[in-house]
C-alpha cells in the first residue's frame, strides 16, 4: 500500500512512492500520509511530503496553495508547518 514497502519501511516507503508519481496526489492522500508520519513523530518527512508535493506541482502555481489550504486544518491539528513557513523556501 501506499504507506508500506518491503524495501523501506514506515512512512519513508509511502512518501517515496509519492515522490515518484508524476501527479500531485488528492489532498486526502496527503493528509493520510502527514498523519502516518506525525503518529511515528517524523517530522522531517512531513516537510518532505509537502516540498514533494510543491515540486510536483511545477509550473501550475495555483496547485500547492489550494493543497496548503485543504490541508491547514489538518496542519493546524497535528502542529506540522510548511517548508515556506520553516523558512525553507529561501535555502
Amino acid at each position: 500500500g501506499l504507506l508500506h514497502s518491503a524495501r523501506t519501511p514506515g512512512p519513508a516507503a509511502g512518501i517515496n512512492t509519492l515522490v515518484t508519481y508524476d501527479l500531485v496526489p488528492e489532498p486526502k492522500i496527503i493528509d493520510a500520509a502527514l498523519r502516518a508520519c506525525r503518529r511515528l513523530n517524523d517530522f522531517a518527512s512531513t516537510v518532505r511530503i509537502l516540498e514533494a508535493v510543491k515540486d510536483k506541482a511545477g509550473p501550475h502555481k495555483e496547485i500547492y496553495p489550494y493543497v496548503i489550504q485543504e490541508l491547514r486544518p489538518t496542519l493546524n491539528e497535528l502542529g506540522i508547518s510548511t517548508p515556506e513557513e520553516l523558512g525553507l523556501d529561501k535555502v
